[in-house]
């Protein structure tokens, strides 16, 4: 099964910008506040600008979100998320020792179908973004310097229920990038990596793909 109750309630309340960028997510957006996140700043700066950017543009776009347009929500991905996430690496990690017998053709369908789900998973969770909602940093530990890092923080909605939420990132030439995430004691790629292990165990990556694909596409 590629969704476990538990992982579902608790991700459930997280939006996917948050989580990719992790996102994952103020009051101002779009591209020229995008232009000034610095993938090369403190690492609790850069989750901090990302969050903001990605949380303001959720809220200009609910509209769009309530509609439930998921090729538009990807869009907004895309453009404000992905380019501050690795997402081959996520996928790789969750697909584990698997990852290496998939062909370049197959790992690239993966990670696509990998996103898709993500992004499905999480877009009803958007809605329950507001005005009100912020994320809230928490003091770093560790070394900004080093190669990997992990920065914590807590998502406050504005009912008042909090989510705390930890950032794995990974120091790159070109900066932070964001690959994991742990949602209340739950990391993102260990969870998915016990799921996809049992499905191709079964039907080998190609039957991965396809149930990801399946999923993907159900109402």
């Amino acid at each position: 099964m590629l969704y476990t109750n538990r992982i579902y309630r608790v991700l459930h309340r997280l939006p996917l910008a948050i989580l990719l960028s992790v996102a994952l997510m103020l009051v101002a957006a779009g591209a020229s506040q995008a232009a000034d996140i610095d993938p090369k700043a403190h690492p609790t700066e850069f989750i901090e600008a990302v969050a903001d950017n990605a949380l303001s543009i959720v809220k200009e776009e609910q509209d769009t979100i309530i509609d439930g347009d998921l090729e538009s929500i990807r869009q907004m991905v895309d453009e404000h998320v992905l380019p501050y996430v690795n997402m081959e690496k996520t996928t790789r990690l969750a697909t584990g020792r698997y990852w290496r017998q998939a062909s370049a053709e197959q790992q690239q369908k993966l990670v696509e179908a990998f996103m898709g789900t993500l992004i499905r998973t999480y877009s009803s969770a958007f809605k329950g973004i507001d005005q009100k909602t912020r994320l809230q940093l928490k003091p770093f530990r560790g070394d900004p310097d080093a190669d990997d890092v992990v920065v914590r923080s807590t998502l406050v909605q504005g009912n008042g229920q909090t989510v705390d939420v930890d950032y794995r990132m990974e120091n790159t030439p070109d900066g932070w990038k964001i690959y994991d995430i742990n949602a209340e004691g739950i990391w993102l790629i260990q969870n998915y990596r016990n799921q996809f292990a049992e499905q191709i165990s079964k039907n080998g990556i190609d039957g991965l793909i396809d149930a990801l694909n399946k999923r993907n596409l159900e109402p």
